[in-house]
Parts: structure tokens; C-alpha cells; sequence
């Protein structure tokens, strides 16, 4: 039979695990008693939010043809996941909901689909057209002028009632081409390449490869040798996703499905890896690169017993996410943890609730950050992921930090409130484009450390959750940025150190200082925060003493005696005050953190 391969891109909650099931479903992939809503989320925090976290494959078989289907997640933070699915195949089905019309995440989507080239095929469909409130006939005209499609191409259906689903598996088989036959030059012709798009770990098969083979066979038992990490393995079990494991003798050419490593070392199979047969000499597949991760997050247990099944929980999800990334770190009012790097704050929200509700951890969490560069006097450029990292001023030559390129598509009525959010952003305005007489697509350039703290959520606020937004690196740029220390009773606590724009620092040091202030318990003493940039201070605010009534159990008698204990009181709390700890409670740092 011949095979078709292709993956589902949409912009978030679009319909693309609906579109699924039904491709299940019309191809008796799936039985109707199996058979439940999001079939392929087996996640409870997918199916809770109704989104798609994880890709996942799945075979199936219609009209004589092979299709090897990939659902991918719809959100910004999860693009490196749509990138890998791409990399997989040879078209995709671009979903737009009738209701929504194009979103910011649709154009992104698109954009990764035409990096593939001409020959990559993209089917435009349009869903939820059953719907009272939908917009057939205006999404049509959006998608024919900002995606660059073709009336006849559209096709228009509804995922929930199945309308018009064989017309896209039609298309599917019609539109997208066959795998290539080879790759390879004709002394390579029978090797075996296999590019790894995602991974998974099972106690009993080791680490299992989820691979798209390019170039010729493999069978069962057959030794096998990865690339990136030079690490040689067998492939204990071969086989499809239909869609759960089903064991096969041999894959060849076209064909996407795993490979049991039988390897308990997580970190040897990484995405985008190539594999190929250990005694074949041949080269790896061109555009391996490993994640680049741009928030940073420090997570601590609460409890330090638990270290070591927290450290045991990253390597896991590791496995099956590579866009995240984890390293020791050391607090001494923390103990141990890890600095952990994401593609976003959703990313970084969805791997803590994976921690806690899978592996049962409660954990501190810091604020998110971003990694910035420093070009020291010698020229020597240097990542910086955390403020304690910050290099003494006198060395450095230049600091930048990363920007994004923010696509935001929004109601008309709602472009003036858009554009006084994206004004407290700092930016760039770039672009101004209308997709139809009601719906505007606005591109402004901003720094990354903004965008991730609260510009979502001020967004869907000031357009009542009409807008969205996608956003992709642009690069690094420069930009006059200051460590801020936070002084706790004049000593410096690491852990509030933020890396600032010089022009912001008073703002932010108030802002931090104003938090503590609210935040830790009165002590016996007055306790001064502050904070300071190099040596001058920028903010202060300070805690009174908790006041002991000393002079309670006099009753009568000269006023001197008073005096004396008042005195002595005052000196005692001055004291304290130079040499006293303030002793900050978890919860302090869990509040600031989430400012």
C-alpha cells in the first residue's frame, strides 16, 4: 500500500484532537467501544485543559493507503514539537476554527510548515462550521488573504458531527506526496537512517525512539548507533503506533513508528537525532539542533528528602521533553534544586503541574527569567541564565538581551486598549495589517523578560479573551542592564537578585521592596530592605519592631526605673539590629517569586 504522511497544526483549542478522533474513527483505527473524546491526550492535565500537550503518531489504513497521521500541540511554548512533526513528514492539515477565525499561532504554525519547502504540501481546512456563531465565509477570506491559499483548496468541515472528514482524508491522499524513495547517494542506497521526532521510557524496553525512516530497512534485533550522542544500542523491538505499540518484523523506507532501545541511560536519545545500523557507514541527517531553551526557572523540593525522586521526575519528563533543560543548583535557604530552562511560561507552568501531580512533589518555584549575553572586555561572549552569574561590572563590555517578535491578532474595536498593553511592553511597533473589516493582525518587537511575566494574561484582559499571540525569537540586542541586589538587615539574599534595564530599576526595586515589606513577619528589631545597584541604594522600605511592653510589671515608683528599662530596651534592639538575622520563612520567597 502506498503511505502518506502528515501532521494537524492549529492554533490552540481549534479542534485538532476533535479532527483526530473522527480520522480514528472513519478509519476503524479505533473501535466505537475503545473509542473517547481526545483519544490520543492520555494525559488528565490535556484532557482537564482541552489541549494538546505531547505529540503523539498513530497508523492508519484508508483506501488502500498508509497514513501515518501526527497530532501536535497548538501553543506558542510548544512550536519545538509542531518543528519536530514537520520534520517528519510531508504535509500538513492547517486547521482554522469558523468560530475564531486565524489566530497568532496559526500564522507561527504556518510559517514552520513553509520552512519545509515547496514540496511540502499544506491542506487548509476550516472547522466548527456547524456552529450558529460561526464565520464560514469570513475565515475563508482571511485564510485566502493572509495564508495565501486558494478558494478551491479550503475545505470545510465540522470535527464534532463529522461533516465532510473523508473529503480531507481524500485530499490527504490526493495532496501530499509519497515519501521520497532515498536519500542517500547511490554508495549509501541500502542504509538505514532514521530521524528521532519524540522519545519515551518504559521499565521493562528501556528508552523507545519514536522515529520517521528515510532511508532503507531495519529489522528486530539489528544493532543500531546514535549520532548526537555516539552511543551504540539494539533495536530490542520494532514496530507501529496503531496507535498503541504493535509489534512489527521489519520498517522500511516512509514508514514512521519506534524503536525499543532497550537503553536505561535517558539522556543518550535525544530528538532530532539520527540512527542509523552500526556496522553501515553513512552520515547523519542534515539540521540537528538541540532546543534552545529562553526562560529560566529555579525549582526547589520543600521537603529535602525529597531531592532525589525530584532529580529522578526531570530526567523523565527529559526524556519526552527536550525542550526542557535542568541543571544543580545550591541555595542555602533552599538546600538543593535545579535551575530548569523552558520555552515559555506555559511550558514552565505545564512541567510543575506534571510534577506535582504525577510524582506527587511540592516544590518552590522562582520567577521566571531569561538568558542574556555579556560581551567582556577581552570580547569573549558569555550566557548569562541567572543573576548570581552576573559578572562584575568593571569586565564588561556590552549586554544584550533576547527580543521577540510579537504577532497579536485582535478585534478592531479592541486595537486601542491592545495597543496601551503593548506600550507597557517597551517595544517596537513594526506593523499594523487588517485580515478582514474586523479583525487586525498588530507586529511589534519586545524584549523576551517582558513578554513573559504578565503580557498574556494583560491581553486576554483588556479584550475580554478576544486576542491572541504568538511570538518567535528575533535575536539579541543591547541594552543597559544592572543587577539589583535586595539587602534583608544590610545583608545581600542571593536569591532576589534580578537582572533589570537601568531605566526600570528604581520601579522594580520598589516594587520588590514594597513585597518583602508585606511579606516577612515584624522581628524584635527594625529590619531594613533595600535595594541596591553597584553601591548606591535605589529603594528602601523598613519593617518596625515588634514592640515588647518592658514596663508592664512595674507598678508605681520613680519614674527613672522606667526610663532605664526603655533604655536598655533601645540599645538591645539596636544590637539586634546591626547583628540580628532576620529569619525569612519559605512562603516569603514562594510570594516575591510569584510577583
Amino acid at each position: 500500500m502506498k503511505v502518506r504522511n502528515f501532521c494537524i497544526i492549529s492554533h490552540i483549542d481549534h479542534g485538532k484532537s476533535t479532527l483526530a478522533d473522527r480520522f480514528l474513527e472513519v478509519t476503524k483505527t479505533v473501535s466505537q467501544k475503545e473509542m473517547q473524546d481526545q483519544y490520543l491526550d492520555d494525559m488528565d492535565l490535556e484532557r482537564e485543559r482541552g489541549i494538546t500537550i505531547k505529540l503523539r503518531p498513530v497508523r492508519m489504513e484508508y483506501n488502500e493507503h498508509i497514513l501515518n497521521m501526527i497530532d501536535t500541540p497548538g501553543h506558542v511554548d510548544f512550536s519545538y514539537e509542531v518543528s519536530r512533526s514537520l520534520a517528519a513528514v510531508e504535509g500538513a492539515v492547517l486547521l482554522v476554527d469558523a468560530t475564531k477565525g486565524i489566530q497568532a499561532q496559526t500564522l507561527a504554525n504556518l510559517d514552520l510548515a513553509r520552512e519545509r519547502g515547496e514540496d511540502f504540501k499544506i491542506i487548509p481546512v476550516i472547522n466548527k462550521i456547524d456552529l450558529d456563531s460561526a464565520m464560514v465565509e469570513e475565515t475563508k477570506e482571511e485564510m485566502i488573504e493572509a495564508l495565501g491559499v486558494k478558494e478551491d483548496e479550503i475545505i470545510k468541515i465540522s470535527g464534532k458531527k463529522g461533516i465532510n472528514i473523508e473529503e480531507v482524508l481524500g485530499a490527504i491522499i490526493e495532496r501530499i506526496p509519497s515519501p521520497k524513495e532515498n536519500s542517500l547517494s547511490s554508495k549509501e542506497s541500502d542504509s538505514f537512517r532514521a530521524l528521532v521526532f519524540d522519545s519515551e521510557y518504559n521499565q521493562y524496553k528501556g528508552v523507545v525512539a519514536h522515529v520517521r525512516v528515510i532511508d532503507g530497512e531495519i529489522s528486530g534485533k539489528d544493532k543500531i548507533y546514535f549520532f548526537a550522542s555516539k552511543t551504540s544500542g539494539e533495536a530490542k523491538e520494532i514496530g507501529f503506533f496503531s496507535p498503541k505499540w504493535n509489534p512489527q518484523k521489519k520498517m522500511k523506507a516512509g514508514d514512521i513508528g519506534y524503536i525499543a532501545t532497550g537503553i536505561k541511560e535517558i539522556d543518550v536519545v535525544r530528538s532530532g537525532d539520527t540512527i542509523c545500523k552500526r556496522d553501515e557507514d553513512t552520515s547523519p541527517l542534515p539540521g540537528y539542533e538541540d532546543p534552545r531553551p529562553m526562560v529560566f526557572s529555579s525549582f526547589y523540593p520543600k521537603n529535602p528528602d525529597d531531592y532525589g525522586s525530584f532529580k529522578d521526575a526531570l530526567y523523565e519528563i527529559k526524556l519526552t521533553d527536550p525542550a526542557f533543560t535542568f541543571e544543580p543548583e545550591f541555595k542555602e535557604v533552599f538546600g538543593r534544586g535545579f535551575r530548569c530552562g523552558f520555552l515559555g511560561s506555559l511550558h514552565s507552568e505545564i512541567i510543575s503541574e506534571r510534577l506535582r501531580r504525577d510524582y506527587e512533589l511540592s516544590l518552590i518555584i522562582s520567577a521566571p527569567s531569561v538568558t542574556f549575553k555579556v560581551v567582556k572586555n577581552n570580547d569573549k561572549e558569555e550566557e548569562i541564565k541567572s543573576a548570581s552569574d552576573w559578572p562584575d561590572e568593571s569586565g564588561i563590555k556590552e549586554k544584550r538581551e533576547p527580543w521577540v517578535r510579537l504577532e497579536i491578532i485582535t478585534p478592531e474595536e479592541s486595537l486601542g486598549k491592545v495597543t496601551e498593553v503593548l506600550g507597557e511592553l517597551n517595544g517596537k511597533y513594526i506593523d499594523t495589517r487588517y485580515l478582514s473589516l474586523s479583525r487586525v493582525l498588530v507586529v511589534y518587537d519586545a524584549p523576551l523578560r517582558k513578554v513573559i511575566v504578565s503580557f498574556h494574561d494583560n491581553l486576554k484582559s483588556a479584550t475580554k479573551g478576544y486576542a491572541s499571540a504568538g511570538y518567535k525569537l528575533q535575536g539579541f540586542y543591547e541594552e543597559d542592564l544592572v543587577k539589583m541586589e535586595i539587602l534583608i538587615a544590610y545583608s545581600v539574599d542571593e536569591a532576589f537578585s534580578t537582572i533589570v534595564s537601568k531605566k526600570e530599576a528604581y520601579e522594580e526595586g520598589k516594587k520588590t521592596a514594597l513585597k518583602l515589606k508585606e511579606s516577612i513577619p515584624p522581628q524584635q528589631f527594625a529590619v531594613a530592605i533595600q535595594a541596591r545597584i553597584g553601591g548606591k541604594i535605589i529603594a528602601r522600605e523598613t519593617i518596625k519592631a515588634r514592640r515588647k511592653d518592658v514596663t508592664g510589671d512595674l507598678y508605681g515608683g520613680d519614674v527613672t526605673r522606667k526610663r532605664k528599662l526603655l533604655e536598655k530596651q533601645k540599645k538591645g534592639k539596636k544590637k539586634m539590629e546591626k547583628e540580628g538575622k532576620v529569619n525569612i520563612p519559605q512562603e516569603t520567597y514562594f510570594k516575591v517569586f510569584r510577583k
